[in-house]
């Protein structure tokens, strides 16, 4: 692909706007990140702070512990980490500096119970909407689609900002449009690319990423995923791959302090999408830009299948990212875009529709399938395998095996998302 080539631009930018840092679960670190702005506009502690979020906000922030709260959950801490420390102008590392004094602080203040959470109204699928109030003032601030968009924010009914569209899918209006991604264009990219014009933004994720995995293998986090990995079924690269990636999951779900650099909105995919293909790249010794090139194809593939779904959704988003990386990987042992398109087709048959039921431990555990289902996708293809177009949901090329795939996602499972949503709040089945 030519520099003059308008995609060239647009993959580059594309991978600007997505890979990004962020401490903690990305959900819980939006409403942190809304609530840290809105209380820089409102000028001192508010009294009373009501924060409405949409299902998939809710379920995502359910069970996952916020970082520098001294493990503390859910929508409540993540509002009162932001409101009592968060710094609005780090965005999505917006309480990543936060001091013991400041940790105490911010358990005083969720005692006080001052932090109120209702569903939000209406059925856009990532809405969050703050209002702290202070004596007679108030200040009203809206992320929604996507978790540093802010669309609206008012103060004492004044609006200050109202920016974009909010749609009920969970767009990705005011980024670069995504629909220039192809699995052909993106692996001509990566072949042709010049690596400077990628190199800090992926090397910020290859270090960041592997430091994080190599914490959670290392100590004790969550549901220890990998270590259980490692010990049953030993140390062979397939399985490296997939209990590192593991690790750096139930690291990041269980309070670890370190950053990440996110994917599609998600640290989860951010991890999945990088540290197999690092782990793979270390055991094959390829060089380091050779590293860069995979890690950015594994990125992109990821991005372009997650597009069609949607930032949330009940499709988990570690199946993307996974398949991404067991084609990165393929890539890695010298395949092109046939090699590519075989993989992704193979893992997309195998594990899509496993379900999204929140942030959580799990999360490492379904990245651990989801790797393992990339790595298979493309041993299937070494061994002149394949799944082809007709059977289920796969169709005859790897572009419309992915419409289909996002069509399941953002269309097909949005009452098992509604469903899942219901569960997880303890609500009654719907009659």
């Amino acid at each position: 692909m030519e520099k003059t080539d308008p995609r060239y631009r647009h993959y580059v930018q594309i991978l600007r706007e997505e890979l990004v840092p962020a401490m903690g679960c990305t959900e819980p670190i939006a409403i942190a990140y809304g609530a840290a702005k809105a209380r820089e506009i409102l000028g001192v502690l508010p009294e009373r702070v009501l924060v409405e979020a949409s299902g998939n906000i809710i379920k995502n922030v359910k069970s996952v512990v916020v970082p520098n709260t001294g493990g503390l959950k859910g929508i409540e801490a993540a509002a009162a980490a932001g409101v009592v420390a968060g710094q609005a102008g780090r965005i999505l590392e917006v309480i990543a500096q936060v001091s013991d004094g400041q940790k105490e602080e911010i358990r005083a203040y969720l005692d006080r119970g001052v932090i109120r959470v209702a569903p939000a109204e209406g059925d856009v699928v990532f809405d969050i909407i703050l209002t702290l109030t202070a004596g007679e003032d108030s200040v009203r601030l809206r992320i929604a689609d996507y978790h540093t968009n802010i669309v609206l924010i008012e103060k004492n009914g004044e609006v200050l900002l109202r920016s974009g569209t909010v749609t009920a899918s969970g767009s990705s209006e005011g980024l670069t449009d995504r629909s220039c991604l192809s699995v052909e264009g993106i692996v001509d990219f990566v072949n042709t690319m010049d690596v400077d014009d990628v190199r800090e933004m992926v090397e910020r994720q290859i270090n960041y990423n592997y430091a994080i995995a190599q914490d959670g293998i290392t100590n004790d986090w969550g549901a220890n995923i990998g270590k259980v990995l490692l010990e049953h079924y030993g140390n062979d690269i397939k399985i490296r791959a997939r209990a590192m990636a593991a690790a750096g999951s139930d690291a990041r779900m269980s309070g670890c302090e370190k950053p990440v650099i996110i994917v599609s909105g998600s640290g989860n995919q951010g991890i999945t999408a990088s540290v197999p293909v690092i782990e793979y790249a270390k055991e094959l010794k390829a060089d380091h830009d050779t590293m860069v090139r995979a890690v950015t194809l594994s990125d992109l593939l990821t991005i372009h299948m997650k597009t069609g779904i949607g930032r949330l959704s009940a499709y988990c988003g570690a199946v993307s990212a996974g398949c991404g990386a067991g084609a990165a990987i393929s890539w890695l042992q010298g395949g092109g875009f046939r090699e590519v398109a075989h993989t992704l087709v193979n893992a997309l048959a195998t594990i899509s529709g496993m379900i999204c039921d929140g942030a959580k431990p799990s999360c490492a555990a379904k990245i651990a399938a989801a790797v393992d289902a990339g790595i298979l996708g493309y041993n299937m293809f070494r061994s002149s395998q394949q799944f082809r177009g007709g059977e289920g949901i796969v169709a005859k090329g790897v572009e419309e095996t992915i419409a289909n795939i996002g069509r399941l996602g953002r269309l097909g499972m949005r009452e098992t998302d509604r469903e899942i949503i219901r569960i997880m709040t303890g609500q009654p089945p719907k009659a």
